[in-house]
């Protein structure tokens, strides 16, 4: 099941916006864990990077359920949250796409670090709210 992001809070998920995504997961004891995260919109699928071995890359390889919170750096009570599913896991092309991300967030190519392997998710949004 896909879902329509609103229209009115389409532009938190431009390249121009810059909004961060604080993407919610919950550990294995039953814990939330939330990180802010830079993300892309392919028009279907919200789209973040992480490395291998990281709290992110262990939870979305194993459970697919995730939420995310998306405001609006310029009215921070401008926000939407999605809860949706990791539809797909990629290690091919991971470090374009963080590349890609890095070139949004900080306008230069993302500093590699030595043994880091990047893993892209994708996530579909099953579910959308918004305020402001």
């Amino acid at each position: 099941m896909t879902v329509e992001i609103p229209s009115s809070r389409v532009d938190l998920l431009s390249w121009e916006k810059k909004a961060f995504a604080h993407l919610a997961l919950t550990l294995k004891d039953g814990s939330p864990q939330v990180t802010p995260v830079w993300f892309d919109w392919d028009g279907t699928h919200i789209i973040v990077n992480s490395a291998r071995g990281r709290v992110k890359d262990r939870v979305m390889s194993k459970q697919s359920k995730v939420a995310l919170a998306i405001s609006d750096p310029d009215d921070p009570y401008r926000y939407l949250q999605i809860r949706g599913r990791v539809v797909e896991v990629i290690e091919e092309g991971a470090r374009d796409m963080i590349d890609h991300l890095s070139l949004k967030y900080r306008g230069v190519k993302y500093q590699w670090y030595k043994g880091e392997t990047r893993v892209t998710y994708k996530i579909l949004p099953e579910r959308v709210s918004s305020n402001g």
